[in-house]
């Protein structure tokens, strides 16, 4: 078995002892939510929805393009509105 040296601190280990131990912890729960396998809004895939940019997301699947979070593809304000919009009206 190998040996992991950031058992305990996962994906904020590459911080060694910088910045302090309540900083680290904050950032690793953004990290871990924005590289978690997320489900896409239009064909339900799960995993294989990709962050393009900051708060634009792609589904690898079905070629859908949207404007999400910053960190997840929708936000815990976007649970209340509808998954997505028509545009054929406009």
């Amino acid at each position: 078995m190998v040996y992991s040296h950031t058992k305990s601190v996962g994906i904020t280990g590459r911080y060694g002892a910088r910045y302090g131990s309540t900083l680290r912890k904050r950032v690793k729960a953004v990290l871990e939510k924005r590289y978690a396998d997320h489900t896409c809004p239009f064909c339900g895939s799960v995993g294989t929805v990709k962050r393009i940019s900051t708060g634009v997301w792609k589904c690898t699947k079905c070629g859908r393009v949207w404007a999400g979070g910053a960190y997840v593809p929708r936000t815990e304000v976007a649970t209340y509105l509808p998954p997505y919009y028509s545009t054929s009206g406009m």
